[in-house]
């Protein structure tokens, strides 16, 4: 029977750069890439309604359904490779939410985080990568057009998501590892890789 597999996940603001880095990390180390929202057929269409800024939603909803995304994506698709001794490299997972939902939206912490361990049981990540950057950079590296639901959500709602992130790696400084992402593209890959050296991890196929 084969090793259950490291379940590594990037947080950060849009426009941190964390998408790249999953997509080149899961590439060079064999594992699976998943995302979140909208990972699985049913999460596809979540994913349309809670980015749609048009479609009216109160904040207590958008968590719901971020977590009615992230329940059915740990049981369809993460704890099925994990328990396959595959290792999956996740494009934001329940910080996520704690950050956006609750330190950027305003909802409770308390429940979320009941809410949050009834939507994905005991699985949670062997490490958390936070791509930390300036909220004006940031958003200095995204598109000014076509932007989504928290895109669009300005700038303080912006530094409130940033530092709920910063709160909770330095409440978790085992699980968490906080990347300058400022840098370029080689520096911040090559932080990344000396933490993730220090996991046990075989090339899964």
């Amino acid at each position: 029977m084969s090793s259950r597999g490291n379940f590594v996940v990037f947080e950060g603001i849009d426009g941190s750069g964390k998408s790249s880095q999953v997509t080149r990390v899961a590439s060079e180390r064999g594992a699976l890439r998943a995302f979140e929202p909208g990972d699985t057929a049913l999460g596809a269409q979540l994913r349309s309604w809670l980015l749609d800024r048009d479609t009216p939603m109160i904040s207590e909803t958008e968590a719901l359904l971020m977590l009615a995304d992230r329940s059915h994506h740990v049981h369809t698709v993460i704890e099925p490779a994990l328990m396959k001794g595959r290792h999956v490299v996740c494009d934001r997972f329940t910080a996520s939410t704690f950050a956006y939902q609750g330190y950027g939206r305003g909802v409770d912490l308390d429940a979320l985080q009941r809410a949050t361990r009834l939507a994905v049981g005991k699985v949670v990540p062997t490490l958390t990568v936070l791509m930390d950057l300036s909220v004006d950079l940031a958003r200095s590296r995204r598109s000014l057009s076509e932007q989504d639901r928290f895109e669009s959500s300005g700038v303080e709602f912006d530094e409130a998501v940033r530092q709920g992130y910063l709160e909770l790696a330095h409440d978790n400084p085992a699980e968490w590892f906080i990347v300058d992402a400022s840098g370029s593209f080689d520096e911040v890959s090559k932080a990344i890789d000396a933490r993730l050296d220090q996991l046990e991890w075989t090339v899964s196929g």
